[in-house]
């Protein structure tokens, strides 16, 4: 096998849309494949992207790569059968969060043989470096407008989303009891009353929330919100529902416990779409600065295409949090969210960066231009426009002013 090294500075060659091609070109001797297609939620231009076999590339749907960018984890390369571009077909699966949102490659393999470790460790580290790459050159291009389009988009999807699947629950908890069998009519309609009462109250508490912004909210009285809301969706039907609450003393912002509810009941909807799942146990830790949703449920434990989580994991990587399921054949899905109770920016820059990044921050504070910087470091002027892009996606910053201001609160404060 050619080294690494070498493997790596083929596929950096070619940045720009066509990394996939190199990629797909440089992998062709340790992985077979059929076509290979990505998925960068990042890039507003080409999000969906696909080489190989014609027919192949132009059946795959930026659906199909959502749902399984939900349930692959960033560093856990996944092998199995699903059905993408049209048919069942054998794939390596892969994702990097060396982006916001993360970024996934899928290779359609011509035959279901396991891979050696040794190779999906370095379609990893290859699709991790193309992400990275990938990302940066989206950051130098007019990084301020794009980083404030995303920002607006993503909060139009977010509430769409959110709105959506508050209408998906509440039609769930409608259906489930107008189809029982075991209530009466006159039970049925006012079990169906209340819960379009709920649902209305829910929404004047959502629109409430959006026009108060702040506060904090007691951890186990938001949980006992949720519980009231997941209740009505499986009383009348053969599923089970398992509770852990969390602490009733902890209190944590309001817009966390929000996010938390409707990530919570979003990942409930979806395993219920599963065949023979009878028990969803759901929980909420706090810990280390982060509040865990925890779902698990006794289904099939296999990532098909009747649940996608695609969409929803985007939502909680969007916001710095991380996404993960592990589905365990016969034993079924375990899904975590984690959100940050604050913002993942370091108090110090220095923290978060590496020390180059923090000599061209530094300058950056300081009011210095590109030119400037790479005649100080005695670097390139390509090499610090890298730079910048990687001080700016660390801080979570969308422009050179707003990282200095990052670096002189941390001076002042």
């Amino acid at each position: 096998m050619e080294p690494a090294l070498g493997l790596a500075v083929r596929v950096a060659q070619q940045p720009g849309p066509e990394t996939l091609d190199r990629l797909s070109e440089v992998l062709g001797e340790y992985l077979p494949h059929r076509m290979a297609a990505h998925l960068a939620i990042y890039c507003t231009a080409t999000p969906v992207r696909a080489v190989g076999e014609p027919d192949l590339a132009a059946a795959v749907t930026g659906a199909e790569l959502g749902a399984l960018l939900g349930c692959v984890t960033a560093g856990k390369p996944w092998q199995g059968t699903v059905r993408i571009a049209g048919g069942e077909f054998p794939v390596l699966a892969v994702a990097s969060d060396r982006a916001p949102s993360g970024a996934l490659v899928v290779f359609v393999r011509p035959d279901a043989e396991p891979l050696p470790e040794e190779t999906v460790e370095l379609v990893q580290a290859l699709w991790d470096l193309a992400t990275m790459i990938q990302y940066q050159l989206t950051l130098t291009s007019q990084p301020e407008v794009l980083a404030r389009a995303r920002a607006i988009a993503q909060a139009s999807e977010t509430a769409v989303a959110e709105l959506s699947e508050a209408h998906a629950a509440a039609m769930a908890g409608l259906l489930g009891v107008l189809r029982s069998r075991q209530v009466d009519d006159a039970t049925a309609r006012a079990s169906a009353i209340d819960l379009a009462l709920n649902a209305l109250e829910d929404l004047r508490a959502d629109a409430e929330r959006r026009r108060t912004s702040g506060g904090e909210e007691p951890l186990g009285r938001a949980f006992q919100r949720l519980a009231g809301s997941l209740r009505p969706l499986l009383r009348h039907g053969p599923v089970e529902l398992e509770l852990d609450p969390p602490g009733e003393s902890e209190f944590v912002p309001s817009d966390i416990a929000h996010a938390a509810r409707v990530t919570t009941r979003a990942v409930v909807l979806a395993v219920l779409e599963q065949d023979k799942v009878r028990r969803i146990r759901v929980g909420w830790q706090l810990r280390e600065g982060e509040l865990v949703v925890l779902v698990r449920d006794d289904g099939p434990g296999e990532l098909r295409d009747r649940i996608d989580l695609g969409h929803l994991a985007e939502r909680v990587r969007a916001q710095r949090g991380r996404f993960e399921v592990d589905a365990t054949p016969g034993w079924g899905l375990t899904v975590r969210a984690n959100l940050p109770l604050a913002p993942r920016v370091p108090r110090h820059p220095a923290a978060g960066l590496g020390a180059r990044e923090a000599e061209v921050l530094q300058r950056i504070a300081l009011g210095h231009r590109n030119r400037e910087i790479a005649a100080e470091l005695r670097i390139s002027e390509s090499t610090v426009k890298f730079h910048v892009a990687n001080i700016l996606a660390k801080l979570g910053v969308g422009s050179r002013t707003e990282a200095a201001a990052v670096f002189h609160a941390s001076v002042t404060g």
